[in-house]
């Protein structure tokens, strides 16, 4: 049963809150499930909130396209989120973990869109999520209402798609002050990244969301994602596309 606008903009309001907040809610299933349509519209509500404070859209995000995070987060659908201008750390930048509730974080590669729709560049990115549910537990529907966990991004150099060639099967490696932590591949993406753009596309069509045109898109994460510490330097390197760091420490701010 469809959702009404009252009740939409209620969930959209509590998971609003428990960002603003950094302070987690209960899932929004343990009052009954959302089918995943109702859950979209919350998403699109919960952002309509956050433009109307001033941010502006810069692009969207693809979930569970790693078969490792997947396993690691008990959900088995590719999901689609949405990115906004505040959500973006500059590499290098600095992220505070106290502004989050329990935040983690992956890395990813990015696509550069043209105005026509088409991948123009590439770069390596973190992505940091931040599931607004308590103890990091969700449903399907729970975390695509809750901006599939999405908190910030830092994006690497970019490279033409020409320059950066097939990404494939790239080794992946992410570290935090030296220490490796996880290693993957690209092909953890959808097999190949380079299937996120249609992957996006048909998600985009079917649930909602404007176009993509000039946006960014985050194509998933390769590795299973690591807790973000309270200080240090995090850095994800993707093996002949580059590296992208950013640094962690509580009371910075953003």
């Amino acid at each position: 049963m469809t959702a009404s606008l009252e009740a939409i903009a209620a969930c959209a309001a509590v998971l609003d809150d428990a960002q603003l907040r950094a302070a987690p809610t209960a899932q929004l299933s343990q009052s009954g499930a959302l089918d995943i349509h109702d859950a979209y519209r919350v998403q699109h509500a919960l952002l309509a909130r956050r433009t109307a404070r001033g941010e502006r859209i810069v692009g969207l995000k693809l979930g569970f396209t790693s078969r490792a995070k997947a396993v690691q987060m008990g959900v088995h659908e590719l999901i689609l989120g949405t990115l906004t201008d505040r959500m973006r750390i500059p590499d290098g930048g600095v992220f505070d973990p106290a502004a989050g509730i329990h935040p983690r974080i992956e890395p990813e590669v990015a696509y550069r869109m043209d105005r026509d729709g088409r991948i123009t560049a590439v770069a390596p990115a973190l992505e940091i999520i931040d599931s607004r549910y308590a103890d990091f537990r969700f449903d399907l529907g729970d975390v695509v209402a809750d901006n599939t966990s999405a908190c910030a991004f830092v994006v690497g150099e970019w490279r033409s798609r020409a320059e950066a060639g097939p990404l494939g099967n790239r080794a992946v490696r992410l570290e935090i002050d030296g220490r490796i932590v996880q290693t993957g591949s690209t092909a953890a993406i959808c097999g190949d990244p380079a299937r996120a753009r249609g992957a996006a596309e048909r998600l985009a069509g079917a649930h909602g969301f404007g176009s993509n045109a000039g946006g960014i898109l985050l194509a998933g994460a390769a590795t299973e994602a690591v807790p973000v510490p309270a200080r240090g330097v995090i850095e994800a390197t993707v093996a002949g596309l580059g590296r992208v760091s950013v640094r962690t420490a509580e009371g910075a701010g953003r």
